[in-house]
């Protein structure tokens, strides 16, 4: 028995080939927040990253754009809706080994950093100091950064519950571009930082943002990324204090 659909858009074209579905989660009772799906389309070959359950009538949209070949779980703690896209099109899943959160279905590709992307003209990133698997893939032609929980950017606080919103603004969250707090907490080693990991990632080519939660961050990513690793790597005497270089 799979998990339900919750409630969500439609799904919304951002370039060429790449898709988003904008939906929602509920994590208890008085509880919910936004989560996104992101559809890519090659040839007839779909690829869905950070997948997320729709209802019947999107998914008879999705089987018109063209056939499930790919799903690929960038991070760790998401893979509710994995099983179910698995069972209905015995497609490929692609994960990083050590999944804890949701240890089934089980991989039947591995992301790491030599991996070749099931999808052209992009490349998978992988935060290697992380506890816990965490990836990224970045689609060169656009320029677009495709994240799960490190990256974040919200613009607004669609399908958030009041007490939700109350709950992210406590843990640190904030409009504009986000390092997820509770993530970082968690996947940080103890005694260590993700400094190195995100200065890599600084040096990617990408000006837009995608996480599996949030809003499409169309252009500025990477400067507002810039300053936010500034800020959350500096702010504290016991961190590294030397500023990442921003690559152009």
């Amino acid at each position: 028995m799979h998990p339900p659909a919750y409630p969500h858009d439609e799904i919304k074209s951002l370039y060429p080939g790449v898709y988003l579905l904008h939906g929602s989660i509920r994590m208890g009772p008085g509880m919910r927040m936004n989560r996104n799906m992101v559809i890519l389309k090659n040839g007839s070959e779909l690829t869905l990253v950070n997948p997320v359950r729709m209802d019947e009538r999107r998914l008879a949209e999705l089987d018109r754009l063209g056939d499930v070949r790919h799903i690929l779980r960038l991070g760790d703690f998401h893979g509710l809706d994995d099983a179910f896209y698995l069972d209905r099109y015995g497609c490929e899943f692609w994960a990083q080994e050590g999944q804890a959160t949701y240890k089934a279905p089980e991989p039947t590709r591995r992301i790491c950093s030599s991996s070749e992307s099931p999808y052209p003209d992009s490349e998978f990133f992988i935060f290697e100091t992380a506890s816990y698997p965490e990836a990224a893939l970045l689609l060169k032609e656009h320029k677009l950064l495709i994240t799960t929980d490190s990256v974040q950017y919200h613009a607004d606080w669609s399908y958030f519950s009041w007490f939700t919103k109350f709950v992210f603004k406590l843990l640190g969250f904030r409009i504009g571009m986000n390092i997820g707090p509770p993530w970082l907490k968690r996947v940080t080693p103890k005694g260590g930082t993700l400094q190195t990991d995100f200065e890599k990632l600084l040096a990617l080519d990408f000006n837009s943002v995608v996480a599996a939660h949030g809003a499409h961050m169309a252009t500025g990513a990477k400067e507002a990324l810039y300053a936010e690793v500034n800020s959350v790597f500096h702010q504290s005497p016991e961190r590294n204090r030397r500023e990442p270089t921003l690559p152009q």
